[in-house]
């Protein structure tokens, strides 16, 4: 078995995502990786990471198949990212009945119906920054990237638009690695208090929403399959992190990408790609979530190169080194190039964990940046793209701001 490298320590500050993609691939199709205190196999080879988000030898629950679970936890800042009781962290049966009981809130028949909701709020941000004067400079992840998505999602859910604040506020610091375990755990604390107020108003007085639906199979005596009380409420927190954050990134990248690529935004006007193109491109090149911890081996696991992942260590999807790797999209594997005939990606995962809200997000950004576009033909950044800062996480993948300038399009 060939000598594994000493690990490769993950960056938690996110400063140079590329740079480590390519470290990731030049130790193979696995390799060891410190990622805040532990050690993982980072996969970054998208055969064999497809391959193994399908393999029942790999695991999302830690209590299960993580023999370091209980001692690491306590002390570990992304403990929230393992810990949590729903289908992100569940395996076989149980995440069956967890998906099960959120799947249709994301069908194919929900998503059309919330099409006039997103082109309505998208229109209202749009209006908004209309009335700014043209040569303000506006942050775009601040006043259309974060409302639009956070503004869909609690109205799936009936999140009240007064709690929006303290709610985005919990969510970015669950994405953020550079908090400290104190900070890590107080956030934790305030999320799950806001999420049992959620949980006791939806209770007290339900209305048409997924929170009210939920709450009331939970309560259902005699329900077999009924959610527990931390099922629920780790749900709830998995459904509205995972279908806010995310999009605001890549909405962010999206928009940084066209304006300081013109030729790619051309394409899109002169018929030669569509916006569902560039929302394909963007998800592979620049995808929401870099790496997404973590799975567990099962059982040893031989790789291609003769090494092994031994059983109970922790796997981490590296997704975006793998949807950038040259053995998937040849020496192009790092151009954003919309007109590529394959876009192939990860960005939504693989397998039974595949994200359900992979085509409402595909809507909301889609609708945005076709408005966007259209509203601001003379659109451009405020700044050089090398002083755009990215979010500090190894987990998310966006700026902490986009300024631009609107041109003709504003006041």
């Amino acid at each position: 078995m060939p000598e594994q490298p000493p690990p490769l320590v993950l960056d938690p500050t996110g400063a140079d995502h590329h740079a480590e993609h390519r470290a990731l691939h030049a130790r193979g199709p696995a390799t060891r990786v410190d990622i805040l205190g532990v050690t993982a196999w980072s996969v970054s080879d998208p055969a064999l990471l497809k391959s193994l988000l399908t393999s029942p030898d790999v695991s999302k629950d830690p209590r299960a198949h993580w023999p370091a679970f209980a001692e690491t936890a306590p002390t570990w800042p992304l403990a929230l990212w393992v810990a949590v009781t729903n289908m992100f962290t569940a395996y076989g049966g149980d995440h069956r009945r967890l998906r099960r009981m959120i799947a249709p809130a994301f069908s194919a028949r929900r998503i059309s119906a919330l099409q006039p909701v997103v082109e309505s709020i998208v229109a209202d941000l749009l209006d908004a920054l209309d009335d700014r004067p043209r040569d303000e400079v506006v942050d775009l992840r601040e006043h259309l990237a974060h409302p639009l998505p956070i503004t869909v999602i609690s109205t799936l859910m009936g999140v009240p638009e007064v709690h929006a604040p303290e709610f985005r506020a919990a969510v970015d610091a669950v994405f953020d690695t550079t908090l400290t375990v104190e900070q890590a755990t107080a956030n934790t604390r305030a999320l799950y208090k806001w999420l049992d107020a959620l949980i006791e108003a939806k209770r007290v007085t339900p209305a048409d929403d997924l929170t009210s639906a939920l709450v009331m199979a939970r309560d259902e005596e005699g329900a077999g399959d009924a959610l527990t009380h931390e099922e629920l409420r780790d749900t709830l927190l998995l459904v509205i992190s995972a279908g806010y954050e995310t999009t605001v990134n890549v909405i962010d990248q999206a928009i940084t990408t066209l304006l300081t690529d013109p030729a790619q935004l051309a394409h899109v006007r002169e018929g030669r790609a569509s916006w569902a193109d560039v929302v394909e491109e963007t998800l592979r090149v620049e995808p929401a979530v870099k790496h997404l911890p973590l799975r567990y081996a099962v059982r040893d696991i031989p790789l291609p190169d003769g090494s092994l992942i031994p059983k109970g260590a922790p796997i981490l999807a590296s997704y975006a080194a793998a949807n950038r790797h040259p053995s998937w999209h040849g020496d192009s594997a790092d151009t954003f190039d919309a007109t590529r005939p394959v876009k192939d990606h990860l960005a939504f995962g693989h397998g039974v964990h595949f994200c359900l809200g992979a085509p409402l997000a595909r809507l909301e950004v889609g609708t945005v940046l076709r408005g966007l576009f259209e509203r601001f033909p003379e659109l451009e950044l405020a700044v050089p793209v090398g002083d755009l800062r990215p979010v500090p996480s190894l987990i998310s993948n966006g700026h902490r701001e986009v300024p631009v300038r609107l041109g003709r399009g504003g006041t």
